[in-house]
Parts: C-alpha cells; sequence; structure tokens
C-alpha cells in the first residue's frame, strides 16, 4: 500500500519567550517529505514548566474544519491553516488529546481531570466531567462548563486520553493505571494499563496506547500483546540547544499515535520522529523525522483526510 499524509503538532520544551514553541507539520509518509504548515510563536502563554502552555497538541478534523488545541484554547483552520475560530472555556488547561463524535468535539483537560464536551453545530460547551479519586474508589461528576460550580484546578490523574464511540466515553490518564469508562449510568473500570500512557485507544479488538514511560508502543488483545520500540538514536547525534536536563526534555518519549490502514500505525517520538509500525508483522517499516532537537517533541497526529496539499 501506498503510505498516507499524516497532520501532526509538536510541542518544544523549554522553548522562551519569542521563539517558535511548536507547530504544525504536514508529513508525506511515503516520500518521507514534510512541509511546516504552522509555526506556532504565540507570546500570551505561560512559559513556566516543561512543556507549560506551550506548542499545539491534539488534531480532530470535521469536514473541511481542522480542530487544533492548545494549551487552553482550540483553534479551528481552514486547509491552508488560516484561524476561523477559536473557543475558550475557564475549565480547559493543559488540553492533551482530542476527539470527534457526532458532532460533539471531546477535550481532556489535564489542568483540571476532566473531559469537556463542545457541541461543533451550536459552539457552545454543553457538559464536562471531573475524576477523581477517593481512596482505593474512582469517582465521577458531571458539571456545567458554563458555570462556576465545576472542579478546581488540580491534576491527579493527569487526564489526557479521550475516545468516543456510540456506547461511551473512555478515557485514561498518565498517573493511573485503568481505562475508565463513562456512561449515563456512571463509571467503571474497563481494562487495566500501566502507568505513564498517552494515546489510549480502541483498535481492532483489542487496546493500543504509547507506554511513554518505557519508550514503547503497545497493541494489547486478551491473548497477546505487541510491542514497538521508538526510534533510537546515537547521542552525539541529538541536540539540545538549552542543554536542559532529561527532566525537562528526554529522548525517545512516546507521544502521538495513529491507526493508518492494514494494520499499520503510525508512532511519535522525540525528536520529532514518526513512525511506522506494522502490527500484523511485527515490524517496523520506516521512520521519519522532523527534528533532532531533543526539545522538539510530537504531540498530536491524524491522517490527513484531504486530497489536497
Amino acid at each position: 500500500m501506498t503510505l498516507p499524509k499524516v497532520l501532526t503538532t509538536s510541542v518544544v520544551r523549554a522553548a522562551r519567550r519569542g521563539q517558535s514553541h511548536g507547530g504544525v507539520y504536514l508529513v508525506d509518509l511515503e516520500t518521507e517529505q514534510y512541509e511546516l504548515v504552522l509555526d506556532w510563536n504565540n507570546c500570551e502563554i505561560d512559559f513556566t514548566g516543561r512543556g507549560g502552555d506551550r506548542g499545539l497538541r491534539g488534531i480532530a478534523f470535521d469536514g473541511d474544519d481542522i480542530y487544533i488545541a492548545a494549551s487552553d484554547e482550540v483553534f479551528v483552520f481552514d486547509k491552508s491553516f488560516r484561524v476561523l475560530r477559536t473557543y475558550r472555556n475557564r475549565y480547559l488547561k493543559h488540553c492533551h488529546e482530542i476527539a470527534i463524535y457526532k458532532d460533539q468535539l471531546f477535550m481532556t483537560s489535564t489542568g483540571y481531570d476532566s473531559i469537556l464536551v463542545f457541541n461543533i453545530r451550536t459552539e457552545k460547551f454543553v457538559w464536562g466531567v471531573h475524576v477523581r479519586t477517593d481512596g482505593d474508589q474512582i469517582l465521577a461528576r458531571t458539571f456545567d462548563p458554563s458555570s462556576s460550580s465545576g472542579p478546581l484546578l488540580r491534576t491527579e490523574l493527569h487526564i489526557n486520553s479521550v475516545f468516543c464511540n456510540a456506547r461511551a466515553v473512555m478515557m485514561s490518564g498518565m498517573r493511573h493505571d485503568r481505562i475508565m469508562r463513562f456512561r449515563e449510568q456512571g463509571l467503571d473500570i474497563i481494562g487495566p494499563l500501566p502507568r505513564g500512557t498517552h494515546n489510549v485507544q480502541m483498535y481492532r479488538k483489542g487496546i493500543l496506547f504509547n507506554d511513554s514511560t518505557s519508550n514503547h508502543v503497545r497493541y494489547v488483545t486478551g491473548k497477546e500483546t505487541k510491542s514497538f520500540p521508538v526510534p533510537q538514536y546515537r547521542r552525539k547525534n541529538i541536540i539540545n540547544t538549552l542543554d536542559v536536563s532529561e527532566r525537562v526534555a528526554r529522548p525517545y518519549f512516546a507521544r502521538g499515535l495513529c491507526p493508518l490502514d492494514d494494520g499499520l500505525i503510525a508512532a511519535g517520538s522525540s525528536p520529532s520522529t514518526i513512525a511506522i509500525h506494522d502490527l500484523d508483522s511485527g515490524k517496523t517499516i520506516k521512520s521519519v523525522n522532523l527534528s533532532m532537537d531533543v526539545r522538539n517533541a510530537i504531540h498530536g497526529l491524524e491522517v490527513w483526510p484531504y486530497r489536497d496539499r
């Protein structure tokens, strides 16, 4: 098969005010050519912390509209990456992944350990669900994101993944070891996870995720686990322009993940690299490197659905 194009966002950790702190790349996985279609250097953000508010994050498509999340704002672009609309909410902070299902945009608000839901047609935030622990229990409550009755700013579970289908909203967090399912009946647990995951999603008859702590992509079914290590580079070839510590930006951090066709998946890692893995053969087919700067890390990753560009 011919490999498709993908759209990916990046975060440049430890970038300073006035510098680019992320961007959007259109990558042809077949030819390995890529284009920086948007350089993100917004200075009106909080530059403290590792990633802080830097960079652009999750990606979702609705017709000709491209939704891309920043830390506390969602931007809608056209296919030429001109901003059409933006949306903010008081309970959206450190957004990671987003997903669209039946006219609703689901957003992870990592800073509030919540999922926010935005109706694309009415252009309103319609509901949210906040998750917290109480001893050994995981509890959830819904709230109105247009009110002041929502949760406090606190990251306990580090909710960073959301996946939706007709039956439920599924979510997971980097500091939690379970996949949570939220339905009208409430919250329940549907499967275990290692701690330190990103991009958890249901795929085929199993679960696909980045095991970021161990620098692997994993696909788990009831019978087997398939694992792929992220691409490795010689240390001397990795650039660290600001001499940041690995606590701030480390190589081989696995984040960004999307299925392709025929059992192939595209997976991101740092320094910004996209690898193509074959779930059926268990082999890594190729990898495309966008930057050797260790601070430049893939974040969102989705198949480009359009024929143009």
